[in-house]
């Protein structure tokens, strides 16, 4: 998948997981829509983006 974070290995990125979340999809219709993945697959895809998103740069100072 191009180096993109996947769930557990199988060819579903995190980034179309959450994006789907986004879209107002809920877990049920999700896991519905994608048999083959379970809640917590889910879950651990929004964890992921959660954690990713209070990523900060900062700057180092040379010295």
């Amino acid at each position: 998948m191009g180096g993109r974070p996947c769930i557990r290995g199988i060819r579903v990125t995190i980034a179309m997981i959450v994006g789907q979340v986004g879209a107002g999809h809920t877990i049920e219709q999700l896991l519905a829509d994608y048999p083959y993945l379970e809640r917590e697959d889910i879950l651990q895809a929004e964890r992921y983006a959660a954690l990713r998103a209070e990523e900060r740069k900062i700057p180092l100072a040379n010295t």
